[in-house]
């Protein structure tokens, strides 16, 4: 497997937290592998085979670009052979607005978007093993469409102070840091995300657990509860359990094996 982290321009970095490129050979047979929630919404370009379970049970094959948004639980996804990803991961306030999209609470997106005509030429990049050049054509895309999109500076300043405090201010601290009243920041908050600040909070919260654990198993759960303002270890770990479907010291010991790699595709583990 290979992973790549690029820093957006300066221009995007309001809007954009990364761009990011992986590879994998999956082999012949048919694999899967699960995306864990974070405090991101991600626009997925893929070069390969990429399937999800459709609401009858059935796979069905994904559009490329789809946007994977919000998650409150794992996804799972199939494919087989070599897989390309090339991801753009927003922040989940400014995505639609990015894209003219309409907010929502879909976990995977399908959506029908002028950037899809972007999807041969990369493809012709990829196959050419010029993975540079596809990525510096994702980049002048998102340039271009930055440049027709007047951000919230109230939405922006929200937004970084629940970064800079890892999802651990109250919404009232937030809505002081955005120089808003708690009612307009969550009515703007949830008309351009989908979400209110305490979902996408305790997304951004979550996230830094799950880190911790994969980086450092061993890490005192009632300490790590203390530092990221949870009630006590039992609140953590529901929250956990609530997102993953597994509790934090089952999770901690897949880290210590390295049983699953949540590098795999776009819930990898933060620097």
């Amino acid at each position: 497997m290979q992973h790549q982290e690029f820093e957006p321009p300066q221009e995007l970095r309001d809007t954009i937290k990364c761009f990011w490129y992986n590879t994998r050979d999956f082999g012949d047979e048919q694999s899967d592998f699960e995306v864990v929630p974070d405090g991101y919404a991600e626009i997925i370009f893929y070069f390969g085979s990429l399937r999800s379970m459709s609401a009858d049970g059935s796979l069905q094959s994904l559009p490329s670009p789809f946007m994977i948004g919000l998650l409150n639980q794992p996804v799972t996804f199939y494919t087989e052979n070599r897989l390309q990803v090339i991801g753009v991961r927003c922040f989940p306030w400014t995505v639609f607005d990015l894209l003219g999209l309409s907010s929502g609470k879909d976990g995977v997106r399908i959506f029908e978007h002028p950037i899809a005509r972007l999807q041969p030429q990369l493809n012709e990049c990829i196959s050419n093993g010029k993975t540079a050049d596809a990525l510096a054509l994702v980049k002048q895309y998102f340039l271009d469409a930055r440049l027709q999109v007047a951000t919230s500076s109230m939405l922006a300043r929200a937004g970084a102070a629940m970064r800079q405090a890892n999802g651990t201010l109250s919404v009232s601290r937030v809505a002081e840091a955005a120089h808003a009243t708690v009612r307009t920041l969550e009515r703007n908050f949830k008309q351009s995300s989908g979400y209110s600040v305490k979902d996408v909070s305790g997304l951004m919260r979550f996230e830094q657990v799950r880190n911790r654990l994969w980086h450092q198993p061993n890490v005192n759960l009632a300490g790590l509860a203390h530092e990221l303002g949870y009630t006590d270890q039992s609140h953590l770990s529901r929250e956990f359990k609530r997102y993953t479907g597994t509790t934090p010291a089952a999770f901690a010991r897949k880290a210590k094996e390295r049983q699953f790699n949540v590098n795999d595709f776009v819930a990898f583990v933060q620097a």
